[in-house]
């Protein structure tokens, strides 16, 4: 059966605030799939990504992954920011 996971988008420091903060994704995409998404959203080449304001992930890890071990009330929040925002 394919799952999907709710994936919830929160903007951090200068980065700009998406009209659409939530969406759903496979389990077996890799997390490459949601900083894609982000930056053609935000037209930027470069950003920075991070998973509960710790850390940012490899973008070969499978989302399904990083939602077992990170996710929290059905949803796995992912941070981005324009510039480095946590270390």
């Amino acid at each position: 059966m394919i799952k999907l996971f709710v994936v919830h988008l929160r903007a951090t420091g200068d980065a700009p605030i998406l009209k659409q903060a939530k969406f759903k994704i496979l389990g077996t995409d890799k997390f490459a799939k949601v900083i894609d998404f982000l930056r053609r959203q935000l037209h930027r080449d470069t950003l920075f990504v991070y998973v509960n304001s710790a850390f940012s992930p490899n973008p070969d890890e499978l989302v399904i992954d990083l939602y077992d071990n990170f996710g929290f009330d059905g949803k796995l929040v992912v941070n981005y920011a324009c510039s480095m925002a946590w270390g």
